[in-house]
Formats: C-alpha cells, structure tokens, sequence
C-alpha cells in the first residue's frame, strides 16, 4: 500500500476532493466536471473498475455524442496530463482491461467511503458494548455528509448516497441505545447535535431533546423543540403541513419537563410562543390544534370562525414563491398581520410569504375590516406588491370531531 504520504486520501462523503502529499489534485473547487466525475468513479470503482458502457452513461448523460468511445478517450487523455502536471509520480494512471477502465495499482487510495464501511464493519462483529460505542462513534464521524453532496453525478450517486445515509442512521441509533442504557445524556447530546449538523432535517434533534431533558435542562429541551418545529414548517410545512404536525408531536414526546405546581404549570400554559402587540402568532402544529379545539367549541356558530390566508403577490398580481424580495416582504407581511387582529385571534406562518389567520367570534363584514388594517399596515404609497386573501367560514369536518383532542 506504500507509506501515508504516498497515498490519495479522497473524500467523497460530504462532498469531493482528493488529497496527495497534502495538495488537492482534483480542484474540489471546481468539482463539477467531467475530469472531477470521472475522478469519483474511477476512485470509488477502484476494485471492480468502470466499465466502457457505464462510463459513457454518467459521462455523458442522455447528451448526443456523435462517437462517445472518442470522446471518452479525449477525456483520459486530458486527465492524465492533468495528473501528472500536479505532481503525481509518472504512471499510467488509467488503465483499460477487456473493455473496464482501472485506477493504476502503482498510487494507492484511500476513500471515507470504505472506511467508513469498515468501521461500520467492526463495530457489528463487537460483543463488548463500550468498545462497539466506540467503532460506531468513529464511523459516526468518518461521516461527513451526503455522498457527493453538492455534485451532477446522477442516479449511480443517488444510490450509494441513499446507502450510505442508512448505514450512517443504523450506526446512530445504535450508538444512541448504548449511551441510553449507559445513562451517557452528555454523550447523547453530543451525538443528537452532530447528527443534525450532518445529516439534516432527518430529526436527529430528537436525540438533543431527550439528552437535554434526561440532564435536567428543560428549558434549553423547550427552546430546542420550538427552533426545531419552526425549521421544519419552513423546509416542509407548506407542502405536507400534517407531517409538521407529527413532528412536533414526536419532538414532545422526547421532552420530559420539571416538576412544578399548578400555578407555574398555568403561567407557562399561558404564555404564547410569541408576544406581541395583537393578535399571537404560533407555530402550525400549534396553530392546528387550536382550530381543531375552537371548531369542537363552536360547532353550533360556525358563521363567527373564519380562516383567511394572506398570500404575498409580485407586481403582476402573480404568486410570490422566492427570491430576496420575498424574504424582505414576508417578515413585514407578519408583523402587519398580527398588529391588525386582535388577542383572541391567532396567526402562522404556512409557508413562504404565506400567512393563516383565525378570526373568532367575528362576522364575514369584520373579515373585510382586518382585510384593509393589513392592507394599511403593509402597503406604503410606492409599494407595487400586494396581497391575495380568501376568507372562508372555518368549518371542522366529523371526521375530525371524532378523533380525541
């Protein structure tokens, strides 16, 4: 295998690059290229090799290549100048062997990939837990991220980026289960903190939340499951809002709180996640309860609950979904929402630029009043957005009123 500094060390896990004698030869700055992909595969397929047809396949793509074999030629061709012009030492770099194409045996590699399978590896064949902990904590780490994370390397990579994020969860939970039997929260906390870092919006913050209630720190447990349930509104919530509310129930479950008496347990109850002058404004999860609570209470007077939605139009009276401006005018559009209703009624956000609104004990003339305060408190003279609404009667459905609150 040769000595260390005679070794490409390639990291493929989080991103591309390969290292030799500490200098990147790859240009990881510059990685999405037909050099850097063919690069991957001839790293990651060092002991099975490329074959001729693959090779083309993830090359060139569904792209018209009048002769693909020339082409694929020209580029191994341009990578080994390239190679050497970097400071490899003077090989044939690749080879072709009945038709599959071969990193050189002569400059050994060295990927994440197969380390990180080889750590997984060991820790499954440990009897004793603490040294098992220990394996799966080194491959934990060895992870650093989606397989290619951030390249054009097609289908082949989605594969093995999907393999290799379930064998980073299986080494997470059972690590988790270890330290849980261990009674080592600082340790959970640690492991639910890299998890998310790493692997994100895969509730991995569910391991924090029980570290940290596990360890006494209820507050910082509450904090965290509020961010959490906000993140993931903003990342799902517009598209699958029944999910968020899942979430936050899975993410509350997690919490344990302190032991309290009844008048701390009430003053907590009720304080609004957000207080402001007017109206509250609450996360989804939150805000979905208390429409399935007040549509129990008010079954009889559906005509006093209204839902509206506030959506943020562009100039041309079209549906704003990004952009810079956006993210300027959605704050604005809140804040205006929730200084023009009033403290009995509650707000969210849904999803980008998009606000609902639960209007109690009103009328369909007092929905047309809030309408124009917002309008008011969000539009100024120069202003060429504007905003959607729908108002509709909040009516809850018997199916809904048979499942428990």
């Amino acid at each position: 295998m040769g000595n260390k500094a005679e070794t490409i060390h390639v990291r493929l896990l989080g991103g591309f690059s390969a290292t030799y004698k500490g200098k990147d030869i790859t240009d990881s700055k510059h990685s999405v290229s037909q050099f850097a992909t063919l690069m991957q595969l001839l790293f990651y397929c060092k002991n099975t090799g490329v074959s001729r047809s693959f090779m083309k396949e993830v090359l060139f793509g569904d792209r018209d290549v009048d002769d693909a074999q020339h082409a694929v030629r020209n580029i191994i061709y341009n990578a080994k100048k390239r190679l050497k012009a970097v400071g490899l030492p003077d090989a044939d770099y690749i080879t072709v062997e009945n038709g599959t194409y071969f990193w050189t045996d002569k400059i050994p590699t060295v990927c994440d990939t197969e380390e990180f399978e080889h750590l997984y590896e060991l820790a499954q064949e440990e009897t004793d837990e603490l040294e098992k902990l220990s394996f799966l904590m080194d491959a934990i780490h060895k992870y650093g991220g989606e397989f290619l994370f951030g390249q054009v390397s097609g289908a082949w990579a989605v594969r093995e980026a999907v393999k290799y994020r379930d064998l980073f969860s299986r080494c997470t939970e059972d690590a988790a289960e270890i330290m849980r039997n261990r009674l080592m929260y600082k340790e959970l906390l640690s492991l639910g903190e890299y998890a998310t870092q790493v692997d994100p919006f895969a509730e991995w913050e569910m391991l924090s939340i029980e570290a940290l209630s596990a360890l006494g720190r209820f507050k910082q447990a509450e904090e965290l499951c509020d961010r959490t349930v906000e993140l993931y509104i903003n990342e799902h919530g517009q598209k699958n809002p029944t999910y968020i509310r899942d979430l936050a129930n899975r993410l509350s479950a997690g919490m344990v709180h302190q032991y309290a008496d009844i008048s701390k347990i009430q003053a907590d109850l009720a304080s609004p996640l957000i207080e402001i002058k007017g109206g509250l404004f609450c996360a989804y999860p939150v805000f979905q309860e208390v429409y399935r609570t007040l549509g129990r209470l008010m079954e009889r007077h559906a005509d006093r609950f209204y839902l509206m939605l506030c959506t943020i139009l562009d100039s041309k009276g079209n549906i704003m979904e990004s952009g810079s401006k956006l993210d300027e005018l959605s704050p604005r559009l809140q804040e205006a929402i929730i200084l023009s209703i009033r403290h009995s009624d509650t707000v969210t956000k849904y999803g980008k630029g998009q606000y609902l609104v639960l209007l109690t004990n009103t009328s369909r003339e007092d929905c047309e009043i809030v309408r124009r305060r917002i309008d008011r408190n969000f539009l100024t003279p120069s202003q060429r957005t504007g905003i959607d609404y729908q108002i509709n009667t909040a009516i809850i459905s018997p199916e809904m009123l048979k499942r428990p609150l």
